[in-house]
């Protein structure tokens, strides 16, 4: 039988391939390897060119261009193959609830994880189709699973329709893109591409073109360890009670993840590590405007001036380490991409959207790097948890775009620019 959109996202979201952060290794987990091999497995049965896995992790394919016309754009499209590791991505029991009928869904192996319509108005809209599902125990994966089936999808829907006239395509799945690793070591000239996409967007219709930018924060107090029961005359300084005192001194109104909405930034702490000697606290700086991110580390670093100035007999050091920028400062310069996207938008009965994401893409980086990328629809919603959920016919109609946006650049992308295209070194066939 042949291969679904559905039985590829099923088979793929089976596979643990959770990341982790500050590991040396690219991928950073094991389980990434399970399916980039599977992948590339895939990619070389479907009868794509050029087909590669290379030592870091990336899988590539050519699907060769089917039209006559010299300088047509070569348009890749990416999507990562981890999960993030906030939340359990093993053992995970899809479940496809057909025609779903509306009524809240009670997931089997946590009966207090209830996805509720009234809830998340969102999940509204899909009354009628095909919602996937987790069990209650592990994350979906859909983030960003339904995008590496929706591009392998592709891969295998134009191969078998050469009629379809395209330009020269590239597919490229990556490791690691949730602990912000995800294309540092991605090889631009073998991609090749003159313009990409990025399948890891949610609701029906978005083109995403803004990002945050983005900076990680570490703060480490070194305390002063003693037996506890001498602390008073032997200068206890702990450094935990310092570390609380600065999530404390941190305000929360309009300035955490869960206090700020649509353009506003936030200082988000999202690990602490530490003992009586030595703390270590690690945060996410996320804002749109360069400026208000660069206010939101120098705030930081005043609160761990004013603590060190408190007590002096601890040492307290902020680091501020860039991470990924806005995209919308590079792609406002030329929006063709984001416009012809936009185009194949309407061309499967949508109405685009670009609301400016909360929070990056592989793309931030990609364009940053000089590789216009913005964000396409891949139909998962509510990443990064157990209610997390999926729509089938949102990743239908996600490859449905994905289909005219290629025709769209054979007609109407001839002479664009984007990444110039350097001679490509050949890869495995």
């Amino acid at each position: 039988m042949p291969d679904t959109l559905l039985s590829r996202f099923l088979r793929y979201v089976r596979i643990d391939t959770t990341s982790a952060a500050d590991m040396p290794t690219s991928p950073s987990t094991p389980g990434q390897w399970v399916l980039l091999r599977m992948l590339e497995s895939e990619a070389r049965a479907l009868g794509a060119a050029e087909v590669v896995l290379d030592e870091h992790g990336y899988v590539l394919a050519t699907i060769p261009a089917t039209t006559s016309k010299p300088d047509v754009p070569m348009v890749a499209f990416l999507a990562h193959v981890d999960t993030t590791p906030e939340f359990c991505g093993q053992n995970v029991m899809p479940i496809v609830h057909r025609k779903w009928n509306g009524r809240p869904i009670v997931l089997p192996d946590d009966h207090s994880q209830v996805l509720d319509p009234a809830r998340f108005p969102e999940l509204a809209r899909a009354k009628g189709q095909d919602v996937i599902t987790a069990s209650g125990r592990t994350l979906l994966g859909g983030d960003d699973k339904a995008g590496v089936a929706i591009i392998m999808s592709l891969a295998a829907h134009l191969l078998a329709h050469p009629e379809i006239k395209h330009g020269p395509i590239r597919v490229c799945f990556t490791p690691d893109e949730e602990v912000a690793s995800g294309v540092d070591l991605l090889d631009l000239d073998l991609l090749g591409a003159n313009v990409a996409y990025t399948l890891d967007g949610d609701n029906p219709g978005e083109v995403v073109w803004e990002t945050f930018s983005a900076d990680q924060a570490i703060v480490t107090i070194e305390g002063v360890s003693t037996h506890p029961g001498d602390a008073k005359k032997s200068g206890m300084v702990n450094a935990l009670h310092l570390a609380a005192r600065l999530l404390v001194a941190l305000p929360r109104e309009n300035l955490a993840p869960e206090s700020t909405d649509g353009r506003e930034g936030f200082i988000h702490p999202w690990r602490m590590d530490g003992s009586v000697e030595r703390a270590v606290i690690k945060f996410l700086l996320r804002d749109h405007d360069l400026a208000s991110l660069q206010d939101k580390g120098q705030r930081l670093q005043r609160l761990c001036q004013a603590l060190q100035a408190v007590e002096p007999r601890a040492r307290i050091h902020c680091e501020i380490a860039r991470q990924y920028r806005n995209m919308g400062y590079w792609l406002k310069k030329d929006m063709t991409p984001v416009n012809l996207a936009c185009e194949a938008v309407r061309a499967v009965g949508l109405e685009p959207a670009s609301p400016p994401t909360r929070g990056g893409t592989d793309g931030s980086r990609l364009t940053e790097m000089g590789l216009p990328t913005p964000n396409l629809f891949a139909g998962y919603h509510n990443p990064h948890g157990p209610l997390e959920w999926a729509v089938l016919q949102e990743m239908q109609r996600s490859l449905q775009m994905c289909i005219e946006l290629v025709q769209l650049w054979e007609q109407k992308g001839v002479g664009y620019k984007g990444r110039p295209r350097k001679k490509r070194r050949r890869t495995a066939a």
